[in-house]
């Protein structure tokens, strides 16, 4: 059986999610888990495709930064699909963990991805202190200290730190803050 998985980091990739799920169907895909979250968070429907696999399935999906985000990662949920005697294949480059070739082809690839990402951001960490530097980066604007007159009003009229938070749409740490920057 093939079972297919598409990501795309955020709700607003719809058009992205639907291509994948698209491109897997394609490819003959039987099921498709699909969900729009970072690949630094929990990916609930990544664990449940690779759940359902049995003996000779294979787990598809459109790209390798869709399924991984480090060599690391790649290579856990390389194992745990190669556990459930299944293999993966990755449709842009034509890739088959079911073979010899595929699995050496996987680690480079992916090693090589990884390279490029580290190189990306040792970039743009430099980009930033040179912005930085010259004064035109401030980084993000801190959203709850602007509204710490807010959260002192609504906890002196008694609502609890929860429900401050949920009011003004920050969270209860940053309540928590402002109440004891508030009480010094």
């Amino acid at each position: 059986m093939i079972i297919g998985y598409a990501r795309t980091s955020t709700a607003d990739q719809e058009a992205g999610l639907e291509a994948q799920v698209r491109d897997l169907g394609a490819a003959g895909a039987d099921k498709v888990f699909s969900e729009q979250v970072s690949a630094t968070k929990k990916r609930s429907e990544l664990d449940s495709a690779i759940d359902y696999l049995r003996d000779d399935d294979v787990l598809v999906v459109t790209k390798l930064d869709r399924l991984a985000r480090s060599i690391r990662d790649l290579m856990e949920i390389v194992e745990r699909i190669r556990s459930k005697g299944a293999s993966l294949r990755i449709l842009a480059m034509d890739l088959d963990t079911g073979s010899a070739t595929g699995k050496l082809m996987l680690g480079i690839l992916g090693s090589v991805a990884e390279f490029e990402r580290e190189i990306m951001l040792e970039r743009q960490r430099e980009g930033i202190a040179k912005a930085k530097a010259e004064g035109k980066y401030k980084g993000r604007a801190p959203t709850a200290r602007r509204k710490a007159d807010d959260v002192l009003r609504l906890l002196g009229d008694g609502l609890t730190e929860a429900a401050v938070g949920e009011a003004l749409g920050i969270s209860r740490s940053s309540v928590q803050r402002i109440k004891r920057a508030g009480a010094a």
